[in-house]
């Protein structure tokens, strides 16, 4: 048997074996967000985002709002 045409038996052998892997393990690419329990669960990660994406409101801020909303649920009361 000449060594090309062996190779090229290999060669054949090795796509249908990858094709068998890409197959069973599912797209190796996807698109869009990933379903909410595949989604990594790294702690550092979390806590990475979780504390760059929150808001810290002064104590000064939270009563100066909660007098607006007062203010506001009173005026849309007296409407009614």
């Amino acid at each position: 048997m000449p060594i090309e045409h062996i190779v090229a038996l290999l060669i054949e052998e090795r796509d249908k074996l990858n094709r068998a892997i890409e197959a069973l393990q599912g797209p190796l690419k996807r698109r869009g967000r990933p379903p909410k329990g595949l989604a990594p669960m790294n702690p550092e990660a979390v806590a990475l985002t979780s504390k760059t994406n929150k808001v810290v409101w002064s104590a000064a801020r939270k009563k100066a709002h909660i007098a607006r909303m007062k203010a506001y649920w009173a005026k849309r009361k007296v409407k009614k």
